[in-house]
């Protein structure tokens, strides 16, 4: 009887021991994901940059003069 005890005990401890790991592990994750997070929202920052500053130049490039019907076949 005191060995099914003990043995609980054990189990118990490692339980607990295992609990502390995950709680360890999860705040680790958290701080990854918010690291992550803040990396992202740079990152989305850095690309509505650059596509405003292509539609930008986009805007100052003249339209291209598509030619007709007609004068493809004039110019055949």
């Amino acid at each position: 009887m005191i060995a099914d005890f003990q043995e609980l005990s054990d189990k118990i401890e490692q339980l607990a021991e295992l609990a502390l790991s995950l709680r360890r592990e999860n705040a680790q994750l958290r701080q990854a994901n918010a690291a992550l997070v803040a990396e992202n929202l740079g990152y989305q920052k850095r690309l509505a940059e650059a596509h405003a500053r292509v539609s930008a130049l986009l805007e100052h490039i003249p339209p291209l003069e598509t030619a007709t019907p007609e004068q493809e076949d004039l110019q055949s």
